[in-house]
């Protein structure tokens, strides 16, 4: 998976119309623009999708709503704002870069495509995409403007991976559509959190997804290929415990990816739900 972090003014601009304002002054501009142009401005918001799907290319069949903004002293700071965000996030994401790898390899074992994403304004606190159709994509773009937390960095680096996830992994009907996020947590939020800030992160995530992780908890270190004897090394690490005994050992669930892990999950749902509940020590 290679990412690329960019500028682009129509993402920037549709962002900065379309989402909560920001400052007094954006909201004004946003104001007048509507008084003044309001078929225009309700053209633009199909624009999003059109972005996206081809944005080095992407130039709007009317441009009336970006020349202003484009000329406005205020969007030249936010844009200078925003790049200033790219650079941070560029860097945050770099720094990972090996961990990151490793997810895919040792904790996903699924190859993704390659990422665009679009830097807006932090303040926005959104992350954004849309659905291809095509299944021949080979790499999808996400409009990115997330805060980045001082004392937790990293979280900005879960959040977006997760949503990456989110959206990859193939949907599954209404009452199994559990068992993918509380998966997807386990590898993202509590696995792969716990392996890049060298503590366990093993109570993060939905509380409500709580009960029924702690149940999947055996099967899933079987399948991140945890021996048996180490089983109560990652019991300690992580304060969740169970009864060894009460587990046969699923040689074959290290050999899968994420996907064939939650539909093994999902047959198998029956039995995971009904056994006894997981103690946290």
């Amino acid at each position: 998976m290679n990412v690329k972090f960019l500028i682009n003014d129509y993402a920037l601009i549709w962002s900065l119309l379309f989402n909560a304002s920001i400052s007094e002054s954006i909201h004004k501009l946003k104001q007048k623009l509507w008084l003044n142009y309001k078929k225009e401005y309700n053209n633009s918001y199909k624009d999003k999708a059109q972005i996206l799907a081809d944005f080095k290319n992407y130039i709007p069949n009317d441009d009336t709503i970006y020349n202003i903004i484009l000329e406005n002293k205020e969007y030249e700071k936010l844009a200078k704002q925003a790049e200033k965000y790219r650079l941070e996030i560029m860097k945050l994401w770099d720094s990972h870069k090996k961990e990151i790898a490793n997810l895919f390899k040792n904790i996903i074992k699924k190859d993704l495509k390659n990422y665009n994403f679009l830097i807006v304004n932090k303040e926005l606190n959104i992350i954004d995409s849309i659905k291809h159709t095509e299944t021949s994509t080979t790499e999808d773009t996400y409009i990115i403007g997330l805060p980045i937390d001082k004392k937790e960095p990293k979280k900005v680096i879960l959040k977006i991976l997760l949503n990456i996830l989110e959206k990859e992994i193939k949907n599954y009907p209404l009452n199994t559509q559990d068992f993918k996020k509380a998966i997807l947590e386990l590898a993202v939020l509590n696995e792969f959190a716990t392996q890049i800030s060298n503590r366990s992160c093993y109570i993060s995530g939905d509380p409500a997804l709580n009960e029924l992780k702690r149940r999947l908890y055996p099967y899933w270190l079987m399948y991140l290929g945890v021996s048996k004897a180490d089983f109560t090394k990652y019991m300690m690490r992580d304060n969740i415990a169970f009864d060894i005994d009460k587990y046969a050992y699923e040689k074959e669930l290290k050999k899968m990816n994420i996907e064939e892990f939650i539909d093994f999950c999902i047959r198998n749902k029956r039995y995971i739900i009904r056994t006894e509940l997981i103690e946290v020590i």
